[in-house]
């Protein structure tokens, strides 16, 4: 398939079908068109065959889509088929929580290192994985094939911890802190900011209530 420019909406959509790709296998769905898989996901049915012509289409006129084929071939586009090693760069609550969060290993992603600066971790273990302190991480990096460096650390602390990973051979970095990181345009960044997430429920909220005060 020739490559081409996807853009960030399909992308972003991509996981909700492989989601509910996968629920609809648990069920022992062997084939859903276009029509149905709008219904369960709310998306309408041109779109949906929009955005999967993007990949090569994978439906067929009056059959629709194989549900186990398309699971694995949007798991592939995703790059779900392979295994990445990440570390935590900060082992706070939030830091831990993503730690223990027992799916990111279903879908390939091994947490295999965290780092902090509080001595009082030192030694402790996550899901069976030591917390080292963040001078520590260096010789880490030499040691281990590491795809994916997670940054929950403090705004303060995070661009100068990005840096040096960046130097380190570090290619893609989720980040949780509150900042924008700026880094080199070789390195992927996908920033997660939970605040504008909550922010952007609070207006959907009001404008619920809103629309609900003027009917």
């Amino acid at each position: 398939m020739e490559e081409k420019e996807i853009s960030r909406a399909v992308i972003k959509r991509l996981p909700r079908y492989y989601r509910y790709l996968g629920e609809l296998l648990d069920d022992g769905v062997e084939r859903i068109s276009s029509n149905e898989l709008s219904d369960r996901m709310q998306v309408t049915a041109s779109q949906i065959r929009q955005d999967l012509n993007n990949f090569g289409g994978f439906g067929q006129q009056g059959y629709g889509y194989n549900v186990k084929f398309l699971y694995h071939e949007i798991g592939k586009i995703l790059g779900l088929d392979k295994t990445y090693n990440m570390i935590i760069l900060g082992a706070g609550n939030l830091g831990q929580a993503l730690a223990n969060y027992v799916r990111f290993e279903k879908r390939g992603f091994r947490v295999i290192g965290m780092f902090d600066v509080n001595p009082q971790l030192i030694g402790k273990k996550i899901r069976g994985i030591e917390i080292r302190m963040l001078d520590e991480l260096p010789e880490f990096l030499e040691q281990n094939d590491i795809q994916i460096a997670t940054l929950t650390l403090p705004k303060a602390a995070a661009e100068e911890v990005a840096i040096k990973l960046v130097e380190s051979g570090i290619k893609a970095i989720w980040n949780f802190a509150h900042t924008d990181l700026n880094l080199p345009d070789d390195v992927v960044v996908e920033n997660v900011h939970l605040s504008e997430s909550l922010m952007q429920l609070s207006y959907n909220i009001t404008k619920y209530q809103r629309e609900k005060n003027t009917s």
